[in-house]
């Protein structure tokens, strides 16, 4: 089923793979500003509507720990779907793929708008989870594109500090934009749910016209099998880590789902090896610069998607506590933004830090940077300027890490194996951010009894919470250090036509 791309864009599309041949430089040209589009309206969308849960949960007519429901489902739905859209992109071409994922995700939105009841609400809320796999699908598009030439790594790395930069921008035009236009339209909660749907509306005709298709390698299939196995291990952990946080840890069943999740990987990776074209390569995975990526990924999502709750929280405590920053709502997102501005400025430095020395030395110092900027937590946290540079130190590797991790994992991957391995950073960093979200919610309530003023958790359980994200981010920066020195560096051009599949060990025989 796999098709020829010259059936999509013409003679526009033949003239710049003309291009790409003459210029390597083209690659990056022709994507990024379309792309750019793309990951700015995937930055609205998680933006847009964090301002707007207080004003959601009384239009529903619910209370705000319901809201938690939320981004459960839409993170399990992630973590379930990404790996397979992205194979399919493999399989397929990623252009079609993101073009769906598109769609379902624009459906999704426009659902919202409609959406007057928690149940209804929160179908919509999860569908609209497909836009997590554009990054993934963006970054093999752009590298497949990149590895004619020879220089698919080095621009890869470019774009998807772009397309970062792209992403958290988005976010926060998505947080600073939304209560302004709730206020606008005098509290029109439908009305104001309809800017992010136009938003993806628009982004679908940017990808259909603007973006060129990829070339997939012909005769590949889809392990449904392996899959299905996947997707019920990945189903029992996150159902897990999900409920491990909402019933807390006392509830002995929630432990009995985490560890079936976990044994069901034995019989997945027995079948995946017995495949001549897995769901997951594991034998690829094992390769020296390709497992440490993705335990990486696990890692530092336990501070990307773990850790900002908390230091939300912290910094709205009251100092009557003895900690605490006693921010109000708009300073808080002020913290917020400055924190999104360092993780920008933080994926604009990490090609030229990675040309400077070597990908992996950036990588490390970027995984070192997350630590650094946690453990500071431990001794600074009192002051404002204190939590405002931690932030910065942490946001500046976490934003180099966002779009590098992606990147270095398709420049390690097999051709035909770019978008799996891609996607499979988001699955990891997915899987560590409902891991830490279940255990810091538990070590906050703990302690909560402790405060002095109701609501509040109690300091140790936020420096319990900075010890984890430091220490996660320690160990990644380590397990990058058994990555091969050479590893992520551009290769030699290979020829643009599709042709035989090619075997990972003989495309990877030292897994540089």
């Amino acid at each position: 089923m796999a098709r020829d791309s010259t059936t999509t864009g013409g003679a526009s599309a033949t003239g710049w793979r003309t291009s790409i041949r003459g210029s390597a430089a083209g690659i990056t040209a022709g994507l990024i500003g379309w792309l750019f589009l793309v990951e700015i309206t995937s930055g609205v969308l998680q933006g847009y509507y964090v301002p707007l849960i207080p004003d959601l949960v009384e239009h529903l007519g619910i209370h705000d720990a319901d809201f938690n429901w939320f981004e459960a489902a839409q993170l399990l739905l992630s973590a379930l779907v990404v790996p397979i859209l992205a194979k399919l992109g493999d399989m397929f071409g990623h252009k079609r793929v993101l073009l769906v994922s598109t769609v379902l995700t624009a459906g999704a939105s426009w659902w919202l708008v409609v959406a007057g009841d928690f149940w209804s609400f929160l179908a919509a809320w999860a569908l609209q989870g497909f836009y997590v796999v554009w990054l993934p699908l963006e970054i093999a598009l752009i590298f497949e594109r990149g590895r004619r030439s020879g220089t698919g790594a080095s621009q890869t790395r470019r774009a998807a500090g772009l397309l970062v930069v792209a992403l958290e921008a988005g976010a926060i035009i998505g947080a600073l934009s939304s209560g302004r236009i709730l206020t606008a339209l005098g509290g029109d909660i439908p009305l104001t749910m309809m800017l992010p749907a136009v938003a993806v509306t628009l982004v679908f005709f940017a990808i259909l016209f603007g973006v060129p298709e990829s070339e997939p390698l012909p005769g590949r299939t889809l392990d449904l099998a392996g899959f299905v196995l996947l997707s019920l291990a990945l189903l029992l952990i996150t159902s897990g880590l999900t409920f491990l946080r909402l019933n807390g840890p006392q509830t002995w069943w929630v432990w009995g789902l985490i560890a079936i999740g976990v044994l069901a990987f034995l019989p997945f990776g027995r079948h995946e090896l017995r495949q001549p074209d897995p769901a997951i390569d594991l034998r690829v995975l094992r390769q020296p610069n390709m497992w440490p990526v993705q335990l990486t990924a696990g890692l530092i999502g336990i501070s990307l998607l773990g850790a900002q709750a908390p230091l939300s929280t912290y910094a709205g405590t009251p100092r009557e506590n003895g900690y605490g920053l006693g921010l109000d709502a708009g300073d808080i997102s002020t913290l917020i933004g400055a924190y999104l501005i360092s993780m920008i400025v933080g994926a604009l430095l990490f090609p030229l830090v990675s040309r400077w020395a070597t990908p992996r030395i950036a990588l490390i110092i970027a995984a070192s940077l997350v630590a650094v900027g946690y453990l500071l937590f431990l001794p600074f946290h009192l002051e404002t300027w204190q939590v405002f540079l931690n932030m910065a130190i942490a946001g500046l590797g976490s934003g180099a890490l966002v779009g590098a991790m992606p990147a270095a994992a398709a420049a390690a991957a097999p051709r035909g194996q770019t978008g799996v391995a891609s996607a499979l950073t988001n699955t990891t960093k997915t899987i560590g951010g409902s891991f830490a979200s279940a255990v810091f919610g538990v070590v906050l309530f703990a302690g909560a009894a402790q405060a002095v003023t109701a609501g509040a958790s109690s300091l140790s359980g936020y420096l319990t919470v900075w010890a984890i994200c430091g220490a996660g981010a320690l160990v990644a920066a380590v397990l990058l250090c058994f990555v091969p020195k050479l590893a992520f560096a551009d290769a030699a051009p290979v020829d643009a036509e599709p042709g035989p599949r090619i075997d990972p060990a003989a495309e990877h025989p030292t897994g540089h």
